[in-house]
Order: structure tokens, then sequence, then C-alpha cells
């Protein structure tokens, strides 16, 4: 199975409380984290994405603790790589700022590699594709009826005057989602993703008018709901939360939900039982703490070797 994973490269760099700030690799990176560790021999993940050409080397060298990883989608470029600081408050993070966000993702990076048996989306920086890429990417794969997985993600946001990600509506959401097969909302970006404010079941119900086989809500520690058509009329299954001994709202966790999604979904086209798989995975990645060394968001204890924070890393 292959699978083509899209999104932006970030730069995460904590500031604990009273303590030294400390950088690890975030974004898409969280999901490429979890598909990798969960693969077999006979899979293969293809990242396009791109990384600043100062963190370029880095970036690789991380990569290759991943065997099923294919880079070579992965592409420098001038400028630095997206960073996020998220800052330690009272326990919890808050992510404070964004920062060098790059451009979109070219589709002629993306065209080689849409053979893959799936797509995942995630929309790491809102910017991480154009509305016209993804135009192209349904175009090439529709003959071969190949699943696509969105993460909406900071779609639903823009950024505000200290560089803060602020909720905004979505004006074009319906052309992001039309056609595709999946798509991954968390309750607070689809509370906020229309202009008109829909609730969320009139929210899924439009969604599943366009051609979307499944709709994802994640519900944090209180696990995940999956909407879908059956018999022509919308269905809805609940997915329980499972405890967590770390942070289950900790940043990352979204992003390792989606991947282990479709790396479920692929091979069963079973959504209940694919959600059910992906809010495990996020639960024994939220396990473990976020502190302590081999700690991810993209990481289990056991099953998923080969953390994002066997090492923290200084690219700058």
């Amino acid at each position: 199975m292959k699978l083509l994973v899209l999104g932006h490269l970030c730069i995460d760099c904590a500031h604990p409380d009273g303590e030294p700030p400390r950088e690890r690799w975030g974004g898409i990176a969280n999901t490429i984290a979890a598909i990798g560790a969960l693969a077999g021999k006979e899979d293969a993940v293809l990242p396009v994405c791109g990384v600043g050409a100062g963190d370029g080397e880095k970036f690789i060298s991380w990569l290759e603790r991943f065997p099923a990883v294919d880079p070579s989608g992965v592409f420098t470029f001038n400028g630095p790589t997206n960073r996020i600081d998220v800052y330690e408050k009272g326990g919890g993070l808050h992510v404070a700022c964004t920062q060098d966000i790059a451009p979109p993702i070219p589709f002629e990076k993306i065209r080689r590699y849409l053979s893959a048996d799936g797509v995942l989306i995630n929309m790491v920086s809102g910017s991480d594709i154009s509305l016209e890429t993804l135009d192209q990417i349904r175009m090439e794969v529709r003959a071969r009826e190949t699943p696509i997985h969105l993460d909406f993600h900071n779609l639903t946001t823009g950024i505000g005057e200290g560089r803060e990600r602020v909720r905004r509506p979505l004006p074009e959401w319906r052309r992001w989602a039309f056609m595709l097969t999946t798509v991954q909302l968390s309750e607070e970006e689809a509370s906020g993703l229309t202009v008109d404010r829909l609730t969320e079941g009139q929210l899924t119900g439009h969604l599943l008018t366009l051609g979307i086989t499944g709709v994802l809500i994640t519900r944090g520690p209180r696990g995940a709901s999956v909407f879908t058509n059956e018999h022509k009329k919308v269905v809805r299954y609940d997915i329980a939360g499972i405890p967590a001994e770390g942070a289950a709202d900790r940043p990352g966790l979204g992003d390792v939900f989606g991947g282990a999604f479709l790396y479920r979904f692929v091979p069963t086209s079973d959504l209940r039982l694919s959600a059910e798989f992906a809010n495990l995975t996020a639960a024994q990645a939220a396990s473990r703490p976020a502190s302590a060394p081999g700690s991810t968001p993209g990481s289990m204890p056991g099953s998923m070797p080969g953390s994002m924070d066997d090492e923290w890393i200084s690219p700058r």
C-alpha cells in the first residue's frame, strides 16, 4: 500500500515554564511519523513537503528512522522552515505565534506521486496547497477512485496582528470538500467553518451532499464521531474517548488521528473501524509524557518506535 501525504512541515518550538526553548519537527511530520511507524514491509509512505534549505539535511536524516518513508518528494526552498512557538501555561499548551509560512506546494511537485493508493492532505498552515491544486489532484485520481482524506485544520483560521491563529469562517468550504472521500475537523473547527454558523448536524448533512463518504469530527479526550449516509439518511457513530496518561489535547494528536485513519481506511473502506483505530492510536500517542525523551504525538509505546522527540533538534 502506498500513501501520499501532503502538507507543510513545521518546526515546533516549545517554551516550557522555567526551561530553555526546545525544538522538534511538527506539522506534517506528525502525520508522517504516525503512518511511518504503523507501516509494514509492503507499505510506502510518500511525503511531499518543503523544508527550508538550511534544515534539509537534518529533516532527511530524521526521516531515515522510518524505513517505509520514501523521501524523494521532500524538496528544499530558499527561506526558513515554517515555525510555531508553543508556550506552556499552567500545564497546558498555547500556540502563541506562527512564523515563516511557506508558499503552497506546487502541483508539479505532487503529480508524479498520484499513483498512490490513498492521499492525505493536512492543511497544517492553511496555505499548504491551493484550491486549484486540490482540483487538479481530484481530476488526476478520479478515474482510479483513489481515496482522498482532507484535514481542514488551519483552513479554518487566519493570522492575527500578533501572528496568533484566529478562528474565522471559510467561505469556500464547499469547494474544498467537494468530491473528496473523507474530511476531518475538530469540534472547534466545525463550529467556526461556515459564515452562517451552521450547527454540527446541519454542517455534516451539507457536507455529505457533496459526494463525501464520511465526515469525522474529533473531540479530544471525548473521542470522535463519524457521520455518513445510510439508506439516504445521515447516521452518526460516536466513538468513546480512551483515557490517556498524558495531555489528550496537546498539539499534533489530530495529525496522528488523520494518518492512522487513512492507513486503516484504504485497505478496508470501513469508516467506523478506521475511526476507532485512529482514536486508539491518538490516545496511545497522548499517553507519552510530552516532556520525556522519546515522547511525541507521533509515537506510541512499544508499537510505534522512532518518535519525533527521540532527539530534540536545533535547526537554527
